[in-house]
């Protein structure tokens, strides 16, 4: 950094949280209240740390360098978030994505409703990566078995909540599993691993309490299943030739996970065989293929004798008109803005300043996890934005794991206990509308059986007390120099 050091006035704590005070104050008042832009809003809270970074006497030179910093380390993550949409959208068109829910409904057993619908709203979120897209499809369809069969509605949107926000948490096509490790400083891969010790403990639970409660409802079993999943089930089966090569593209993805293959080429091998089934079983065109992994599936595509695309019903558009590289560039551009603030605060050391504060009042390995919880439950109360309550705290929080010599990866699983799966239970969030209004029934009716919205947090706050599931800093670890590093800083301070 060019600037010289005799001319940079000394930050104060009130300077430094000055920013972070206008970006909640934004955030809270301007997007949680009137719905404004919140990339709009992040570029104001970047102006005002940009402002007192030039009062103190930094060069804008100096305010881009910092920014540049932080998001050149970001882009390959970003680059995978990018490759994630492509994946979709040729899953979607080969027939990948459909022939998970098509299955999926066939499984529904009346007996075993509400696990079902977990299980079922698990795996197609798993494979598919959305929580929004899984409940607005399957869990429509499964809410519409639960009203033909008298079951309790709001039992059934919890067990629904809940698969779909397992799959949220634990999808490699997800972008919240995305964007926890880019914020922490891990890798996907290690991200998704680790969260296996807070969301495997809440899955068996949920499995638990929805399989008892099912069978205490005591759903008839002759009752016949609604309309509308008929109708999804044959629409499906028209457009589309599903046979065991369909399956493939899954396989790979997971089989490159298992094998700790490099990502990207991973997803993207594994969107070739999507691609082939499209052309050779579904009988697309390469053309729409390509404009599929672009920018995503339509309905105009379809060209099956029988279907009329503009009558398809809206659970089945819903399912299949998603994917696209194009529809991951709202996420990658909250990201870059978000960085934009990050960067700005960076360059006064803002942020290690009030981090300090925080810290000052942080004695061990549970303290730090239990302030993160707190900031991330914090950062969507106020912000109501899933994402930027994982950017944002993990951006922060970020060298103090680093430095007590704890592996990012319990940052970014952490992130993810207490943002992601959080989110959801808020009324007034926007994850919380959206199921509200997608399942017909109030966020605070199925919030008590959304257990694996608040079982991560439970289960993060054991792991952090005893000591298991945490992992530490060795010095074979990629982290270890930068560990050395900090806590050299601090001799040295």
């Amino acid at each position: 950094m060019k600037t010289n050091k005799k001319q940079v006035k000394q930050t104060t704590f009130f300077l430094a949280i000055l920013p972070i005070l206008a970006m909640v104050l934004l955030l809270g008042i301007g997007y949680a209240i009137f719905d404004l832009s919140v990339e709009v809003l992040m570029l104001v809270s970047a102006a005002v740390a940009s402002l007192i970074a030039v009062y103190l006497g930094y060069s804008w030179d100096n305010i881009m360098d910092s920014i540049v910093g932080k998001l050149s380390k970001t882009l390959p993550a970003i680059f995978i978030l990018i490759i994630v949409g492509f994946l979709i959208g040729t899953w979607e068109i080969g027939g990948t994505i459909p022939m998970m829910v098509y299955y999926g409904l066939k499984l529904i057993n009346p007996s075993y409703l509400v696990v079902t619908a977990f299980l079922v709203t698990a795996v197609v979120s798993v494979c598919t990566g959305t929580s929004w897209g899984s409940a607005g499809t399957i869990g429509v369809a499964l809410m519409g078995v639960a009203a033909g069969l008298g079951a309790p509605l709001p039992i059934v949107a919890g067990a629904v909540v809940s698969g779909a926000y397992f799959g949220d948490k634990m999808s490699p096509l997800s972008d919240t599993t995305n964007l926890a490790p880019i914020a922490a400083g891990s890798t996907l891969y290690d991200h998704v691993k680790h969260m296996f010790w807070t969301t495997l403990p809440g899955f068996v639970i949920c499995c638990i309490v929805y399989t008892i409660v099912g069978q205490k409802i005591g759903v008839g079993l002759g009752a016949a299943i609604p309309e509308n999943v008929g109708v999804i089930l044959n629409t499906l089966d028209k457009i589309y030739d599903f046979n065991l090569l369909t399956i493939l593209p899954i396989v790979i993805v997971l089989g490159g996970a298992i094998l700790k293959k490099p990502t990207i080429p991973v997803m993207l091998l594994s969107s070739v065989f999507a691609m082939f089934n499209a052309v050779v079983f579904q009988h697309f065109s390469l053309v729409q293929c390509f404009e599929s992994a672009v920018n995503g599936f339509k309905l105009n595509m379809i060209q099956t004798e029988g279907i009329d695309p503009t009558a398809i019903v809206p659970e089945v558009s819903r399912l299949l008109e998603r994917g696209g590289m194009v529809s991951m560039l709202g996420v990658v551009l909250i990201s870059f803005c978000a960085y934009a603030f990050a960067g700005s605060l960076s360059v006064t050391g803002s942020l290690d300043i009030v981090l300090n504060k925080v810290m000052s009042l942080v004695k061990n390995t549970f303290g730090l996890i239990a302030a993160t919880i707190l900031s991330c439950i914090t950062a969507v109360f106020v912000t109501s934005n899933g994402q930027l309550s994982i950017l944002l705290p993990g951006e922060m929080f970020r060298n103090a794991y680093i430095k007590r010599g704890l592996e990012p990866r319990n940052l970014s699983r952490t992130l993810e206990d207490s943002a992601t799966v959080v989110e959801p239970i808020v009324p007034w969030t926007a994850a919380g509308v959206y199921m509200a209004t997608t399942l017909g029934v109030p966020t605070m009716e199925y919030l008590p059986w959304a257990c694996i919205c608040y079982t991560g947090v439970i289960f993060a706050l054991i792991l952090a007390a005893t000591g298991i599931g945490i992992m530490k800093i060795k010095e074979n670890s990629p982290y270890y120099n930068e560990y050395l590093e900090l806590n050299k800083e601090t001799v040295e301070k």
